[in-house]
């Protein structure tokens, strides 16, 4: 245990000489509010005479929304009423005039060249999901699970579904008794009003109603409701809904001064594998019917791991359970995909619907033994990817990571004729289609991992022509003509300002925000160097370093590991991690040496780097971590026993699998938020990496620090928010009881009891980081 005070005024204060200024760690632990808070949420006008953004420049309570336009010298502020227009999610179609939106539930027009505002709907039940159809001047919109249709010519609306929750009552008179036997056979009123009511039956059959029958879809969720553009069919999921446990989190500082426990999360299981229908409503019709998708290639296909375990490697044959989601139209709505994604993670189908015949015909099929994802690809079972149809209507593009990096294809779907857009070792990060549909603008690290750059790419040559390619990253918007670009960019040592740019090859950016603080501008930041390093595999490695001048070094290193695990932090532009950032500048001027790692698992790499982690998390994401130190011990003269490692969430994990699974490694190491055994993470996320506890508790058990507490070698220090609904408090609790029966004593544990996940009070900054630069100073520059 370490016996001094670590919070003490020293720390606290704590100045670092050797720069132009000096670094404060109260002052860096602000934030933003030291930094200058950046803009976000840039926009166009409808008219692109304007941008928008929300900024808050005098580092006020929150944002507000400004704008710009060319003659403008910097932004100014808009009127509340302009901020909440600009927001809308605007409806249009090339050379209309019209605009819609809907507003609070409500629907409304714009004219574009009068600028002025109507409301068309607005009711009691709030309107969702509008959508225009492909017939001109029809709209469709959701209002209590069910599709209406909207003919803004003639203005008429016309409910064309009719779900309902629950299932449907029917009180039958029991025409079986004595008694109603006896009112039959005495009364002729009885006989004949019977008589009547099966005469309006058989003739109400004979003349189909406009209005939809009511369907009962019982007690399932129901999900991804939407129309065809064409409005004569509908499409839903129904979820079956699991009765699953969540996480109850305390929470202790309340304004009433009771105590509450909301529920937070479920944790990782089969439990939480649902069973999905895919239905169709057909208005011609008027009936409802499912679409089976037993058919898919490699549906009953078992994962490889199984073969691991004596129970499950001979299972017997099964459909995997899987999610379909609402399906993408072509412009005319007569071709329909869907995308499915497996519910262990391991497949992904694309198929053409035949909204008709409630059939399927399979034309894509991605597999991946470890996880289907990668940029532009659905990573999570009701998550979404990149797709969509071309301008001739018959093909759709999507991306895929068929050679190792998440690239773009192309398919037709009468010919079958499949075509791969880009290639190389890099990735296609998002993408743009242009209004007519034939020109794809990308967002790529074509150049470097570390670089988002913005090219133009025609479907017809498939050519990259580069338009903002410099390094660091550029997050593009088009103007409504698509001659314009609206630019959020950032280095490594710039934070994030808007620029605009002319749609052209290799634009030039011209700056109209600028959020940069005086105080900060006052130190020389470092430009840290992204270096790479072979790993004892032979893979590749990037990360940041920064080295101290010659004269202050003291041969002492901390490592840093971020969070998130599939996350990028070596690269060229601002960190989200910026808060870091500035204390590895101050643990610089102090004469250490700092290694930020792109360890396996890490985004921006590829599928193989990827997936790295697959059924071991601590594996080759921590041996990446002590080949780091072993090249800056070999290269840099770092004491090999005065290492230091620190990071938050799965930063905080991989600290404590050092800590704990190569003991003597490092001197010592400081674990934020801290994962401790994934068996109480959530769904989603660990289901991707380790399978799922009750097919795969192998890789639960070796990739949990908790079943390693009795190695603890080295100081650690832990810090958590109490009120952490991601990592939950409990997680850094149960490893501390571990610690507590095993006698340890080199440890100790920092409660923050208003802090969730991602602190937000400035105090509690400075509290946590003045413990780990003092447990640093204390461990590191014996």
């Amino acid at each position: 245990m370490i016996t001094k005070n670590i919070f003490t005024a020293a720390f606290l204060f704590l100045s670092v000489l050797g720069n132009t200024q000096e670094l404060k760690l109260e002052e860096i632990m602000k934030g933003e509010s030291f930094i200058g808070n950046q803009p976000t949420n840039g926009r166009w006008s409808l008219d692109g005479k304007k941008v928008y953004f929300e900024w808050n420049p005098k580092d006020e309570l929150g944002s507000s929304t400004f704008f710009w336009q060319k003659g403008m010298s910097k932004p100014e502020i808009v009127s509340p009423k302009e901020a909440a227009f600009s927001q809308q999610d605007f409806k249009t179609k090339p050379g209309s005039d019209l605009v819609y939106y809907l507003d609070n539930g409500s629907l409304f027009s714009y004219s574009l060249q009068s600028k002025t505002t109507k409301k068309l709907i607005q009711q009691s039940s709030r309107l969702s999901n509008l959508e225009f159809g492909a017939q001109n001047g029809v709209l469709f919109f959701v209002q209590n699970d069910n599709i209406f249709k909207y003919d803004t010519k003639a203005g008429t609306i016309l409910q064309i579904t009719n779900f309902n929750k629950g299932i449907k009552k029917e009180i039958k008179p029991d025409t079986e008794s004595f008694l109603a036997k006896q009112q039959n056979e005495l009364f002729q009123f009885i006989r004949d009003k019977e008589a009547k009511k099966q005469w309006n039956l058989e003739k109400s059959k004979a003349v189909k109603s406009d209005f939809a029958k009511q369907y009962f879809y019982g007690n399932d969720r129901f999900a991804g409701l939407q129309v065809n553009p064409n409005g004569n069919f509908a499409t839903f999921i129904l979820v079956e809904e699991p009765e699953v446990k969540s996480e109850k989190m305390e929470v202790f500082i309340t304004a009433d001064g009771y105590n509450q426990s909301p529920e937070t999360k479920e944790k990782v299981s089969t439990k939480n594998f649902v069973k999905t229908k895919f239905g169709i409503y057909s208005v011609a019709k008027d009936s409802v019917y499912y679409v089976n998708f037993s058919t898919l290639s490699h549906i009953q296909d078992s994962p490889k791991y199984f073969e691991l375990y004596d129970n499950l490697k001979n299972k017997a044959k099964e459909d995997k359970l899987i999610v379909p989601k609402a399906p993408i139209y072509n412009e005319s709505g007569s071709l329909a995909i869907v995308d499915i994604r497996s519910q262990d993670n391991k497949d992904r189908w694309l198929v053409s619907l035949n909204l008709e015949k409630g059939t399927f015909e399979e034309i894509e099929h991605q597999h991946d033994d470890a996880w289907i994802a990668g940029p532009g690809i659905p990573s999570y079972s009701f998550s979404s990817g990149n797709l969509g149809f071309l301008a001739d209507n018959e093909t759709i593009y999507f991306q895929s990571e068929a050679t190792g990096y998440s690239h773009l294809y192309t398919l037709n779907l009468k010919s079958k004729k499949k075509t791969q857009l880009t290639k190389g070792n890099w990735e296609v990060r998002d993408l743009t289609l242009s209004k007519d549909k034939k020109t794809f603008y990308l967002t790529t690290n074509t150049t470097h991992p570390g670089n988002r750059e913005f090219y133009k790419l025609a479907v017809a040559d498939g050519i990259l022509q580069p338009i903002l390619t410099k390094n660091g990253a550029h997050e593009v918007v088009l103007s409504p003509d698509e001659k314009s670009l609206l630019v959020r960019y950032s280095y490594k040592n710039i934070p994030w300002d808007y620029y605009v740019a002319d749609n052209k090859k290799n634009a030039v950016l011209q700056q109209i925000s600028s959020s940069v603080s005086e105080d900060f501008k006052k130190y020389k930041w470092r430009e840290p160097e992204v270096i790479t390093f072979k790993a004892q595999d032979g893979t590749p490695v990037n990360a940041r370093l920064y080295t101290p001048k010659t004269e202050n070094a003291n041969k002492a290193a901390v490592i840093f590991v971020h969070g998130a695990g599939y996350l990028q932090n070596a690269h060229n532009f601002w960190s989200n991690y910026y808060r870091e950032y500035m204390f590895h500048n101050l643990l610089t001027d102090l004469g250490y040496t700092v290694l930020d790692i792109d360890y396996r698992g890490s985004d921006g790499y590829g599928r193989d780097f990827r997936t790295g982690i697959y059924r071991f998390m601590g594996g080759k994401d921590l041996s990446d971590h002590l080949d780091g130190k072993k090249y800056l011990v070999e290269k840099y003269g770092i004491d090999a026993n005065r290492v230091g490692i620190y990071g938050g969430s799965y930063g905080g994990f991989i600290t404590l699998m050092g800590m704990l699974t190569t003991p003597g490694e490092f001197k010592s190491g400081a674990a934020l938020r801290s994962v401790t055994d994934w068996a109480h993470y959530n769904h989603g996320y660990t289901g991707n990496i380790l399978n799922f506890p009750e097919t795969d508790p192998e890789a639960y058990k070796k990739s949990s620090p908790i079943y390693f507490a009795d190695n603890l070698k080295g100081n650690l220090v832990m810090l958590h928010g109490m009120v952490d609904d991601n990592v939950e408090y409990k997680d850094i609790v149960r490893l501390s009881q571990r610690f507590i029966e095993l006698q340890k004593k080199n440890w100790s544990l920092a409660s923050f009891p208003v802090e969730s996940h991602g602190f937000k009070e400035t105090y509690s900054w400075i509290d946590e980081y003045s413990r780990i630069l003092n447990l640093f100073n204390e461990t590191l520059l014996k």
